[in-house]
């Protein structure tokens, strides 16, 4: 299966997303912050990277610039705690901000486990490159 980090600053979201993926059969690595996730990208090969938008010290968007960098192809799905709200005056929609910056999907929290999974597989069909199909004998 696929090799995930999740960055967010909440315990219990980490530990949410971690059983969820785990239980799916993929290798997770969490960290809290976004200066500790790009370290461990840098160390390590990830398939999907999870990236809460709101952290102290360098924020989601901030970190998703840096990963970009480093690996523009590999998908990314944002969460975020804030509340999406239709008034045009309140705050920005970060949600859809990320997306346009390069996050492949994105999560509000509270989420559902079955949009979580819903969402890591569709960014890992999306991530793998055509014709890596072994399986049906076409190239």
């Amino acid at each position: 299966m696929a090799n995930i980090l999740i960055v967010d600053d909440d315990p219990a979201v980490q530990l949410t997303i971690r059983l969820l993926l785990e239980r799916a059969g993929h290798h997770v690595t969490v960290a809290g912050d976004g200066r500790k996730g790009l370290a461990l990208f840098g160390a390590s090969r990830f398939d999907l990277l999870f990236l809460d938008i709101f952290m102290p010290g360098m924020d989601g968007l901030e970190t998703m610039r840096h990963i970009r960098v480093l690996r523009p192809a590999i998908p990314i799905i944002v969460i975020s705690g804030r509340s999406i709200t239709p008034d045009a005056y309140a705050e920005p929609d970060f949600l859809k901000m990320a997306t346009k910056l390069g996050a492949v999907a994105s999560l509000q929290k509270p989420f559902r486990p079955d949009a979580l999974l819903a969402a890591v597989d569709g960014c890992l069909k999306a991530g793998e490159p055509e014709g890596s199909d072994v399986s049906s004998g076409h190239r």
